[in-house]
Formats: structure tokens, C-alpha cells, sequence
């Protein structure tokens, strides 16, 4: 015979089985009578024997169902532990949780924040990837990916964490030698220090007279990671926008100066993308909350 078994009706004949009785094993399902007893026969009729012995008082398993009663018992026992575990991994945090994140987000800000999580939850693992790439949460294999940035339209459950502000800034020895921008359109005649990820995208500024500006940069150095950029900057070799975390302390201590502070940038929105579908599981949704906890914080 082809095709899948049936699995509900050998679930049916355990449960009559066990409880010795067409009328007792739907009680205990919540099922009719008639119901149970369509499962039986239709089991009967695909394996076309009986399993059964009927008498006006009592069932008797005939020689066939005792070889399927020991297998179909197991079966559903071991369906039901199946089932058991997952909706407690489902209700209670624990197992491990794959989440990606941004490489310099990650360093300095995901990271720090994984020792208190995780003794909170004794039983959630996490296992942390760093990447400036764009990674495919399914294909790759991600419980949740941590993003910067545009969102495309897709599929993905997303949630909005904080926003994540950036600043256009220069060091001091750089704007001596090449002087400082007073409207974007000066750009066009300084070095700036790209972000590869963006490709040729323009940097958008924007006032609150309503008036908006977008240069396209152009410049000698471009990376693929923020943090990578601090050296060149540092060393007054260009221009370059970057999230306020990466150039926080460079700032405070004078090493960099904020230019074309007339106009103001989009912050940038930090998101969490989780899987479609409902609901998540509980490992995944406690390190979600604990994220948008700790990290609207410091957007």
C-alpha cells in the first residue's frame, strides 16, 4: 500500500487500547462514539485485517492487534513527548537562540549586553555571528538578525528597536588643511570616506526649513565595516557619516568635529527581524525584549 499512514486512526486504536473500549477511548479524546469507531474500521480496511475481536460485551485484541497495539502505543507515547517538549521549549526560555548582528553594533553594543542576559536565563544559549554583510535569516539559518539601516519589503516579522543617530564628522587637523563644508554642495570638493555596503548611494541632509539636499560622496577609502573607518578619519584623511556609538568618544575628547551642523541626518532605525509566524518560541521572544529593553536605552 502507498501513500503516508494514518496516523489518527492508529492513534485512535492505541487510545482504545489502553482504555479497553470504543466508548471509553472517546470520552478521553473528546470525541463521538461513532467517530472512533469510523477510525477503527477505516485502520481495518487499510490494513485489511482485524484488529479487533467484538463481542456484545467487550473487545478482544485478535492476534494482528497485539503486534500493532505494543508499536501503536509507543508511537503515541513518543508523539506525545514530541509534542510535550515542544511546547514547553515553546512556553519556557531555553535552548539556543542564532542571532546576527552588525560587526561594530555587535562589538559594542549587542555583546556587552549578553553576560547579564544570559544569567537571567540559565537555560538560553546564544550563539552571536558578526557581520556588516546582508544575511538571509532563513537560508542562513538565523532565529533573529539585528539590522541597521533600510528595511526592503519582505516577509519578516519586524520590530523597531531604537533609532541609531549619525553624525557627518571630520578631524580638526583635516578641516585646518582642507577647511570646513558650510553647505553639502561642498562636499563635492573634499575627501570623504565611504561605507561599501551603501555603494554609490547619496547622502541625504536635510533642514527644517523643509529644504533637502543629496550629494553623492566621492573619495579614495571606502570600507566595509564603521569602526574601520576611525583610523583614516582619525588621521585627517576625509569626511565621513557614521552612527553616533562608533564615534561617541572621539567625539567627547576633541579627536573629531560634527560639520555641517545647520543640517541634521535621519536617524537611522536599528530593527530586530524574527521569522514569520506565530507565536515564537520562548528562547527567542525573551532575547527580543530583552534587546528592545537595553537597547531603546542607548538609540
Amino acid at each position: 500500500m502507498t501513500g503516508l499512514p494514518d496516523l489518527q486512526a492508529i492513534a485512535i486504536f492505541a487510545h482504545i487500547v489502553e482504555r479497553r473500549g470504543i466508548a471509553a477511548a472517546a470520552a478521553e479524546l473528546g470525541l463521538s462514539t461513532p467517530t472512533v469507531s469510523k477510525a477503527l474500521a477505516r485502520l481495518e480496511d487499510r490494513l485489511g485485517t482485524r484488529l479487533f475481536n467484538r463481542t456484545s460485551r467487550r473487545l478482544v485484541l485478535t492476534e494482528a492487534g497485539q503486534r500493532l497495539a505494543e508499536r501503536a502505543i509507543r508511537l503515541l507515547a513518543d508523539a506525545e513527548a514530541a509534542e510535550a517538549a515542544l511546547r514547553e521549549d515553546a512556553a519556557t526560555p531555553q535552548g539556543p537562540v542564532r542571532l546576527g548582528a552588525p560587526m561594530s553594533f555587535g562589538v559594542m553594543q549587542v555583546a556587552p549586553l549578553l553576560p547579564a542576559f544570559l544569567a537571567r536565563y540559565p537555560r538560553v544559549s546564544v550563539d552571536l555571528h558578526l557581520s556588516d554583510a546582508r544575511v538571509d535569516l532563513i537560508a542562513d539559518g538565523f532565529d533573529a538578525v539585528l539590522r541597521i539601516g533600510a528595511l526592503a519589503d519582505s516577509s519578516l516579522m519586524v520590530r523597531r528597536l531604537a533609532a541609531i543617530p549619525r553624525l557627518t564628522v571630520a578631524a580638526p587637523a583635516y578641516l585646518r588643511q582642507r577647511g570646513r563644508p558650510r553647505h553639502p554642495q561642498d562636499l563635492q570638493a573634499h575627501d570623504c570616506i565611504t561605507y561599501a555596503y551603501q555603494g554609490q548611494r547619496a547622502w541625504l541632509f536635510e533642514r527644517e526649513a523643509g529644504e533637502a539636499v543629496a550629494v553623492t560622496p566621492k573619495g579614495r577609502l571606502t570600507v566595509n565595516n564603521g569602526t574601520a573607518m576611525l583610523p583614516a578619519l582619525l588621521a585627517g584623511s576625509g569626511i565621513a557619516q557614521l552612527p553616533l556609538f562608533i564615534i561617541e568618544a572621539a567625539l567627547a575628547d576633541g579627536r573629531l568635529e560634527p560639520v555641517l551642523t545647520d543640517w541634521r541626518l535621519r536617524d537611522t532605525g536599528l530593527h530586530l527581524l524574527t521569522a514569520p509566524g506565530h507565536p515564537q518560541p520562548a528562547r527567542v521572544r525573551v532575547l527580543a525584549d530583552f534587546l528592545a529593553e537595553h537597547l531603546a536605552r542607548r538609540g
